[in-house]
């Protein structure tokens, strides 16, 4: 009986063996596939155009990867086709329907019309002038301190470039807010360090500190916001390694010699 029972037992076994396989499950997970990453396409600042107006849009003197890695290459992008582009627009459309700012230079728009009645034509005319000197004021392989007559310069007004450069960034880093850093020739002819909130400049009436503009530095959170954040003081600090001395000097002189 007991053998009887083996074999039955072990008959049974075998014949079950095919069936447990037939029957053995098989875990599945459903395992999505990882979606594409978005694909960032970078153009080429001669790609980008302005809408017809009083007023070219300034170009970019560079690649947008040129000023890498003090200004990363998509802020770059996205500061000059997108906010840049869209103050010159904004600007001709507003001198477009304002006969009085027909054929007056940007200059002459900032220092003469009357900024408290429109906030429009005061944020879109310093926008475009703000942005257009600040493009100019960079360059690649730049950087370092003056030379010749604008070095000679700094040392009178300021004592030193580190005085200069410390009172900048001072300017720069305290801006509460969104604004500008800017070094100006007063009317004195002196050089003077001075901040501005939003789109204001030292060319706009009632500014605590009116002279002409040599050097400018943008605070706003979209010059520095994508590789930055909220390290301000860093980005000011790097932005001394690109500044474009020779340009500056440049415009030392055409501002002395209109005095």
């Amino acid at each position: 009986m007991k053998n009887i029972f083996s074999f039955a037992l072990c008959f049974s076994f075998i014949f079950l063996m095919p069936s447990c396989k037939r029957k053995k499950l098989e875990e599945v997970v459903e395992v999505p596939l990882p979606s594409a990453e978005e694909k960032v396409t970078i153009g080429q600042p001669d790609d980008v155009t302005a809408d017809e107006g009083q007023f070219p849009l300034g170009k970019l003197p560079y690649e947008y990867n040129a000023l890498m890695p003090s200004i990363d290459i998509l802020t770059m992008e996205v500061h000059y086709s997108k906010h840049y582009l869209t103050y010159t627009n904004n600007l001709n459309k507003l001198v477009a329907a304002d006969a009085t700012l027909a054929d007056l230079s940007i200059e002459d728009i900032l220092k003469k019309a009357d900024m408290t009645t429109s906030n429009d034509l005061r944020n879109n005319a310093g926008g475009y002038y703000n942005h257009t000197l600040f493009w100019e004021g960079m360059a690649p392989k730049s950087g370092g301190q003056p030379k010749d007559t604008l070095a000679t310069i700094i040392d009178r007004d300021f004592g030193s470039f580190d005085t200069f450069k410390n009172q900048f960034v001072d300017a720069a880093e305290k801006q509460f807010g969104s604004g500008w850093a800017w070094l100006v020739v007063d009317k004195a002819g002196k050089l003077v360090v001075t901040s501005t909130p939003n789109q204001d400049n030292p060319l706009m009436p009632k500014q605590t500190i009116s002279g002409t503009p040599i050097l400018n530095l943008d605070v706003w959170e979209h010059a520095y916001y994508l590789d930055y954040r909220y390290k301000r003081k860093k980005y000011i600090e790097n932005f001394f390694k690109i500044i474009n001395w020779k340009k500056v000097s440049e415009r030392y002189e055409e501002a002395t010699a209109k005095k």
